[in-house]
């Protein structure tokens, strides 16, 4: 797989029925080594082990009803009130992040109201923190560490 720009993890990895397959900590199954696989595991080990967010906090491709429509989020990191603290949107390496993706991750998090919100491609982060009072958000250079 390509390289992601994230420090070098450990993956657990295997094949089945000529399959890739990688270990989801969160999940506790292995799935389907997708390129946007491979970019949400570094994510999720970014959080658990630079970030030292416990994997209780977090979930993975869960469902949410947004007008009806059923959609699902990448990663939700949640604070120890076990309130939504990030929302993470991951997309394969080839694809680009644009406007149409900040704009996903910003309808599903409308519904969240997590206080930062990261998108990545493995190569490009952007990570913005949001004020939901006055309606504003801004950009920052990398996510807070959790000091549970």
């Amino acid at each position: 797989m390509l390289k992601l720009n994230f420090p070098e993890y450990d993956f657990k990895l295997k094949q089945q029925d000529e399959k890739a397959l990688i270990f989801d900590p969160v999940r506790k199954k292995y799935c389907v080594l997708t390129p946007e696989e491979w970019v949400r595991q570094h994510t999720l080990q970014y959080l658990i082990v630079d970030k030292k967010y416990p994997l209780q906090w977090i979930a993975v491709e869960r469902e949410l009803h947004i007008n009806q429509t059923k959609r699902r989020f990448d990663i939700v990191v949640y604070n120890r009130q076990m309130n939504p603290e990030i929302l993470v949107e991951c997309k394969a390496p080839n694809i680009a992040l644009t406007q149409k993706t900040f704009d996903q991750a910003n309808q599903y998090n409308w519904l969240l109201k997590a206080p930062y919100l990261l998108l990545t491609n493995g190569l490009k982060h952007y990570i913005c923190q949001i004020d939901f009072e006055v309606n504003q958000f801004k950009f920052l250079k990398e996510l807070p560490e959790n000091h549970r």
